[in-house]
């Protein structure tokens, strides 16, 4: 599903015009983004749980040339589906 066809969807679904819905999904992204950046988790009852954890720093291999090289830690965002939503996909 493209962001046009998910805005679609979001226009039928709340009754609202495609204007109205892109912005009602732009805002929702960026507080979760927001959310995100701050290290808090966010909850959507029936569709899961983000949250941000971090990842150890390691070793890996350069598979063209087999040289070891050093990953660094970092954030990663983690997203955890609701019961619902993992049956529902079944």
């Amino acid at each position: 599903m493209t962001k046009a066809e998910l805005v679609t969807a979001i226009a039928k679904g709340a009754g609202l015009t495609k204007k109205q819905a892109d912005a009602a999904l732009k805002a929702a992204v960026e507080a979760v983004s927001n959310a995100l950046k701050k290290g808090e988790r966010v909850a959507i009852p029936g569709f899961g749980i983000f949250t941000v954890r971090q990842r150890a720093a390691r070793k890996g291999r350069n598979p063209r040339t087999g040289a070891v090289i050093n990953i660094p830690a970092r954030k990663v965002v983690v997203f955890r589906p609701a019961k619902d939503l993992r049956e529902g996909v079944k």
